[in-house]
């Protein structure tokens, strides 16, 4: 089984957000794969469960906020005893430009609190992910740019790259971390 999880922040309030690009990404991974989510309070999450490319697939956003992300992470690896070669996690990045996605084997968090909990929960920054670009801040401290929406401009670049990365999971089921890579990191 493969554990695919966007992060993000729960919440109205929050889904539109720089922040909740991983959230979109795995919302429109599942729109593909014509599943829904359903909450799983014992593991914090919201979670979706299907077939990708022959691969039984776990889709998840955690229901913690941002910087809590691994509690739902680990909870989920230990229970269906996960190995951490079959994550992957979709994220926002601040420091790609908005419409690009960048796909990594392994890494440090880069300042990002989601990636770095999940590197703390995990003892390990072995994991695949999925950087969804989502622009520099634009004059605004740091918090209220990753919880701020995208301008008009912003989104007409961002909502393509979110499709691209949902297709960027199916890319590395099918042929591989490397083939991905290739494909996708532009």
């Amino acid at each position: 089984m493969k554990l695919v999880v966007g992060l993000g922040n729960p919440g109205k309030k929050y889904d539109a957000t720089r922040h909740n690009a991983g959230f979109m990404a795995v919302d429109a991974l599942a729109e593909h794969m014509g599943i829904t989510f359903t909450t799983k309070s014992k593991h914090k999450a919201l979670v979706a469960q299907g077939f990708l490319d022959g691969e039984k697939v776990l889709l998840v956003k955690p229901q913690t906020f941002m910087n809590l992300s691994g509690d739902a992470v680990i909870s989920l690896m230990d229970y269906y005893n996960i190995p951490l070669e079959d994550l992957v996690v979709l994220v926002d990045d601040i420091t790609l430009s908005p419409g690009t996605i960048r796909i990594r084997g392994k890494g440090s968090s880069g300042g990002q609190n989601g990636i770095k909990h999940i590197i703390h929960q995990l003892g390990s920054q072995e994991f695949k992910r999925i950087k969804i670009g989502t622009g520099r801040n634009d004059g605004r401290d740091t918090i209220s740019h990753v919880l701020g929406g995208f301008s008009d401009e912003e989104w007409k670049e961002v909502a393509p790259a979110i499709e691209r990365a949902a297709q960027a999971v199916s890319a590395i089921f099918r042929e591989g971390l490397d083939m991905a890579m290739n494909r996708y990191n532009g």
